[in-house]
């Protein structure tokens, strides 16, 4: 029951950030029709090689935890994980429940895959930090770098560090984990209840939780040399969206430079996720097109590099991911839920 709950609002979001974003799909798809067909083929290769990478990634992290899943289960739910992060305003967090939820049906540890996924966001967010800091260094030198970035940059961090801090605790002590998980789930079971009129969530299971994490965190200290796999998996992973940004260039016989992509992809992706709407639209469409002027791109040229490079990045894995999330749902259909 409570899986078709969840499905049901996220198919909701999805309509809605479809219905929100109208104008901006209509926008995109006109402009594709004017791009040169051969580049933006192209980029379309690399976002799906992109999203087949984030698939390894994800393996290597499941192999972290001494987890194991074959690749088109793994293709499927990163993918699927990936529609989530696009329609939910969450920095990249909601695309964790996916994980969670076939961990769930499947009768594997959560506790180990919610390691996976707090891993996975620190490596994104270290892998976008190295990005960050070169395009800051291109903003700086055509000083072009506002408080409005640094605040955002700011944000992330923050969100970075939480994520490595349920890490070190989990570390530490099961025990304190658990204390904190219990006292969220109170406060989770105190936010909802009058809305559901009961407790969401069984303080008991956050314990077990906890216990489950601290499991996965001792198989990471056994394989301490496969710590470096899952990076650069993540690291390959911006670079082959660079790739996506300098075929949106060519696509639309637009001169750019190094520097420019560097600077361009770093503030398109630190909005991306540090964006109160999802997947920034309307934040990303307004912002992006200013800072590729301010790095000699014509403005007129800038707003359809944004544009199709939107459509790249964000439209097109939303209709793959749309599809991924159906796969899985009719997987686990009819599997009991125990929550």
């Amino acid at each position: 029951m409570l899986r078709r709950i969840i499905t049901i609002i996220i198919l909701f979001l999805a309509v809605a950030f479809i219905i929100s974003s109208f104008s901006e799909l209509q926008n995109v798809l006109d402009t594709l029709k004017r791009s040169n067909l051969a580049f933006l083929l192209i980029a379309f290769l690399f976002e799906i090689i992109c999203l087949y990478n984030s698939s390894a990634t994800f393996g290597a992290l499941y192999r972290l935890v001494g987890l194991t899943e074959k690749r088109w289960p793994m293709l499927l739910m990163t993918t699927a994980a990936n529609f989530v992060n696009v329609i939910m305003p969450s920095a990249g967090v909601g695309g964790i429940a996916v994980f969670l939820d076939a961990a769930k049906s499947r009768k594997i540890p959560v506790g180990k895959v919610m390691v996976v996924g707090v891993l996975y966001l620190v490596y994104e967010y270290a892998a976008l930090f190295c990005i960050l800091a070169l395009g800051f260094i291109v903003l700086i030198r055509r000083h072009n770098l506002n408080a409005g970035e640094l605040v955002a940059a700011g944000f992330l961090l923050v969100v970075a560090l939480a994520d490595g801090a349920i890490l070190v605790l989990g570390y530490k002590s099961s025990e304190k984990l658990g204390k904190l998980l219990a006292w969220l789930s109170h406060l989770g079971n105190r936010i909802l209840r009058p809305f559901i009129h009961r407790d969401f969530l069984k303080i008991e299971n956050a314990y077990k939780f906890s216990r489950d994490v601290a499991e996965g965190i001792a198989t990471i200290r056994g394989s301490r040399k496969n710590l470096i796999w899952p990076f650069l998996f993540t690291l390959n992973n911006k670079a082959l969206l660079l790739c996506v940004l300098a075929f949106t260039f060519l696509a639309l016989d637009t001169p750019f430079s190094a520097g420019t992509l560097v600077g361009g992809f770093s503030i398109s992706y630190l909005f991306f996720y540090a964006s109160p709407t999802p997947s920034g639209v309307g934040i990303v469409e307004g912002i992006l097109p200013v800072t590729l002027n301010t790095l000699r791109v014509p403005y007129t040229e800038a707003v359809l590099i944004t544009l199709v490079f939107r459509g790249v990045t964000v439209w097109f894995p939303l209709i793959l991911g749309a599809v991924a999330f159906r796969l899985l749902h009719k997987q686990v259909n009819g599997i009991p839920d125990e929550t």
